[in-house]
């Protein structure tokens, strides 16, 4: 039975119709091969994209473009968290800097003298000299030596062996090869430092598509720098070996801080002569041998005058050759009156180039010389020094000669003062605060606030004149070594209806004459605290700012206040008597 209804139902199935197999499009399949490709394509694609996109770059940066190197002896400098435009050169293995880049960043004290050759520098007893091409220097009159050349020129630039400035220099450096730079620290102390937490690489710019300075391994400590502006995600760094860049914040630890520890090295103690005294000084106009024969006249009528100065030297030329019209007769004098004598040196001769003088270094010390042999010869206490309309391109020779000057004299127990303007931008180039280190006593001219030349009446020296260069001289220099120069004299002013201005220069008692032959009473004005008085006659206008006990007092007031080390006065004759009293009560 099983058997029958099997072969049944396989004859059903038999007679069943079968279904005809679809045989397929050749055009739709290509059709759909080709979108199948096509998304492919873009998957490949926009993966790609995405990939570029957001994965950190491998290319690595261009370093001698990124330290603006040009040939195989220049070398980057990276002073302290800063990379200079200047550069150094890499020269026989040795760094040697580019000797501007000494002056401006690590010591200004140095000398570079381009039309000698030569390269000073001022220790308190000695002149440090040495010349181009050279393993040898001399210190004073010693010569020592070196196994490199220490000076280099090469075109209009001058370099120096970093390793010969460590001498007279505290500064530390570490440089490398390929790229060529070097690391300068010259600023000690504590510094914020980050740590690698893992392998990473140190950008350029802040982003994973800037390109890699360099990596640095995990574990590296990095110095923390400044950012220029708010970056998020990023820390500026400055690595081991000198490149400046930015690393993630997610590889990196927080900030912690290290200590930069200073090297040893001893600054030379530049010592100074102080008076156990106030200074009471009196500049002495002298113009011809005759004018010594005045010194009695003179100081008949000062009361506690201390120091006088004649102004008897002058830069007679170039070669740095002085007139003179100093006297034995007059320092023996002097000093049997208990006065000391600190001649005055200017540079007020026609014709005379102050930079040609001073810029040269064998012109410049023979200055030097003759001014320390006229102090010998003639028992001289003291050099007073007034240079004036000292030029911007002459200051870093002013200075020097300043400090060469005071080699001399602190050998020689000579005192050196120097004469200043009161503090404006137009000055700034003086360096009073190397001639307060230098220098035993700075001098400031506290007057000529409106002098023969200015285009407006005004006073010589107002009250905030005067207070405003004692403030700002102050902020340079030491008060023990400040002494603020007086005026024993005043300005007459006429201005013409069409706006002319002149002035003549009237001693105390002269002022009050010609006040009093124009029939003119002065009142005080609480401004300048002076007494003012103005008047006219025949169209013009004429204005006086009076120079008198009260006006005197009121600045040996400040004298007194900021506790300098002294008052001076310009110039012996123009004062009247009673004015000692005044400065006798602030000095004494």
């Amino acid at each position: 039975m099983a058997r029958r209804e099997r072969q049944e139902r396989e004859i059903r199935e038999r007679r069943r119709p079968r279904k005809r197999r679809r045989r397929l499009n050749p055009k739709a399949v290509l059709v759909l091969a080709g979108i199948l490709l096509v998304l492919a394509v873009c998957l490949f694609i926009g993966g790609r994209m995405l990939y570029e996109r957001y994965s950190p770059s491998k290319e690595m940066a261009d370093l001698n473009e990124y330290f603006q190197l040009t040939d195989d002896q220049d070398m980057a400098v990276i002073l302290n968290d800063e990379i200079l435009e200047d550069k150094a050169r890499l020269i026989d293995g040795r760094v040697y800097l580019n000797v501007e880049t000494v002056y401006q960043y690590l010591d200004e004290r140095y000398y570079w003298d381009a039309a000698e050759n030569l390269y000073l520098y001022a220790l308190p007893t000695e002149l440090v000299s040495v010349g181009v091409g050279s393993s040898e220097y001399t210190v004073a009159r010693s010569t020592q030596s070196v196994d490199y050349v220490i000076l280099r020129v090469d075109g209009s630039n001058a370099y120096v062996a970093a390793d010969f400035l460590k001498n007279y220099t505290n500064f530390t450096y570490e440089f490398w090869e390929e790229p060529n730079r070097v690391y300068i620290v010259n600023e000690f102390g504590t510094r914020d430092v980050v740590t690698a937490q893992t392998n990473a690489p140190v950008r350029y710019k802040a982003g994973i598509k800037s390109p890699i300075l360099t990596n640095v391994e995990k574990g590296t400590v990095l110095y923390k720098l400044e950012e220029p502006e708010e970056i998020d995600e990023w820390t500026r760094v400055l690595t081991p070996d000198g490149y400046i860049g930015y690393i993630r914040d997610g590889k990196i630890s927080g900030v912690t801080q290290t200590t930069i520890e200073e090297p040893e090295f001893e600054e030379p103690e530049y010592t100074s002569i102080s008076k156990d005294y106030k200074i009471n000084l009196s500049w002495h106009q002298v113009t011809n041998q005759d004018a010594n024969g005045q010194l009695l006249n003179r100081i008949a009528n000062t009361k506690g005058l201390t120091t006088i100065s004649p102004t008897w030297f002058s830069i007679a030329d170039t070669d740095g050759n002085i007139s003179s019209l100093a006297s034995q007769e007059y320092v023996n004098y002097a000093h049997q009156q208990g006065l000391e004598v600190w001649a005055l040196v200017d540079n007020f001769t026609e014709g005379v180039s102050t930079y040609e003088t001073l810029s040269r270094t064998s012109s410049r010390q023979r200055l030097v010389n003759q001014l320390i042999a006229a102090a010998i010869q003639y028992g001289l206490d003291g050099i007073n020094v007034d240079f004036e309309m000292i030029t911007e391109d002459c200051a870093r020779a002013y200075i020097e000669f300043i400090r060469e000057l005071s080699i001399m004299c602190r050998i020689n127990g000579i005192v050196l003062s120097v004469d200043n303007y009161v503090p404006t931008a137009s000055s700034d180039h003086y360096s009073r605060e190397e001639q307060g280190v230098f220098a035993d006593y700075v001098i400031i001219m506290g007057y000529d606030e409106h002098y023969a030349g200015s285009e407006e009446a005004g006073s010589v020296a107002s009250y905030s004149f005067v207070e405003n260069g004692i403030q700002k001289t102050l902020e340079e220099v030491p008060a023990e070594k400040v002494i603020n120069a007086v005026p024993f004299y005043t300005r007459f002013w006429k201005t013409d209806p069409d706006g002319t201005v002149s002035s003549e220069a009237l001693g105390m008692d002269s002022a009050d004459e010609r006040l009093a032959n124009n029939g003119v009473e002065a009142v005080w004005d609480e401004e300048t605290r002076q007494y003012y008085a103005e008047f006219e006659y025949e169209g013009s206008t004429y204005q006086i700012w009076l120079e008198e006990e009260r006006s005197i007092e009121e600045k040996m007031g400040l004298i007194r206040e900021h506790n300098l080390a002294g008052v001076a006065s310009w110039r012996l004759g123009y004062e009247r008597s009673t004015i000692w009293d005044v400065i006798l009560r602030y000095v004494n």
